[in-house]
């Protein structure tokens, strides 16, 4: 599948990842936020991702320019009427995303496909009622979006086969890797992710080790290209805390709950990169956080 325009509603971190990852193919993109100012706001996290592209000699500036040029942005979900694909990337919440579906069915083409970037949540649930069932799928996509190849794909009860197959295109033309999972919590990334790094957050709670010492652990005695705690700080405290809490309610493992250093961290601001620090701390920000 090499659809002519797509579109993402939602443009924080996540959302402005997955906008990137059509831009850089090439795609006419739509970028659909509930306020001026989150829009302003996900659009300079798209720009200054290009920018460090540009900085880095990955691109030349006409080449981030064209890109940009590619976007159309709006306030308002009628702009998306003319989309093959709409990824959602908005709170994880089945309710809201489900009602975005019920709206956007009234306003796009029959043929449009909606996409749901969740993690943790049943696609079956958020398609539920939403008038176009089979042409619902889930696509999560890995933070950050357009570095991170991998993409978990999720169908619903009712998901049409000819929508599973156009969503496994649509991801190969992004270039990412597709694997498929069952319509579960946390499908196979998260519930086998989410767990160990709480495990690691406990190690650290009960003083086993330092943070840098477990992340060595993990890149030189594991093969790991990241450390736990350097893979939390990119993802965010705040985001690890909801797919936690998120799965912990489906599951009622109590390996997903998340330790309560988490939530104090949250308290005190040190979200991670984002915020300048976490587990570590950073210098200056940029698209996904400091550096």
């Amino acid at each position: 599948m090499e659809p002519k325009k797509v579109g993402v509603v939602g443009c924080g971190t996540m959302g402005a990842g997955i906008a990137i990852c059509m831009l850089q193919s090439g795609m006419d993109t739509v970028v659909c936020e509930t306020s001026a100012e989150n829009l302003e706001n996900g659009l300079n996290r798209i720009s200054a991702f290009f920018e460090g592209s540009v900085k880095r000699g990955k691109m030349t500036p006409q080449q981030k320019q064209e890109r940009l040029n590619l976007i159309q942005e709006t306030t308002d979900l009628q702009d998306l009427v003319d989309c093959d694909v709409i990824v959602e990337a908005i709170f994880e919440d089945v309710r809201i995303k489900n009602n975005l579906f019920r709206e956007l069915n009234t306003i796009c083409n029959h043929n449009t496909i909606f996409v749901s970037n969740t993690s943790t949540l049943s696609i079956t649930s958020i398609a539920s009622g939403c008038g176009r069932q089979d042409r619902v799928i889930g696509i999560h996509f890995c933070n950050p979006a357009p570095l991170m190849k991998l993409v978990e794909i999720s169908h619903g009860l009712e998901t049409s086969d000819d929508t599973y197959n156009k969503a496994v295109e649509f991801s190969e033309y992004l270039k990412k890797k597709v694997v498929t999972t069952k319509d579960t919590p946390g499908f196979i990334l998260n519930l086998l992710l989410v767990p160990f790094e709480n495990d690691c957050i406990r190690a650290l709670e009960q003083g086993i080790a330092t943070v840098e010492d477990i992340d060595l652990v993990l890149k030189h005695g594991l093969g790991y290209p990241m450390g736990t705690f350097e893979l939390l700080d990119n993802v965010g405290l705040d985001i690890h805390y909801a797919v936690s809490m998120s799965l912990y309610n489906e599951l009622k493992d109590k390996r997903f709950a998340p330790p309560p250093l988490v939530k104090k961290m949250i308290d005190a601001g040190h979200l991670g990169k984002k915020t300048g620090k976490g587990f570590y701390e950073y210098n200056k920000t940029g698209m996904f956080g400091a550096v």
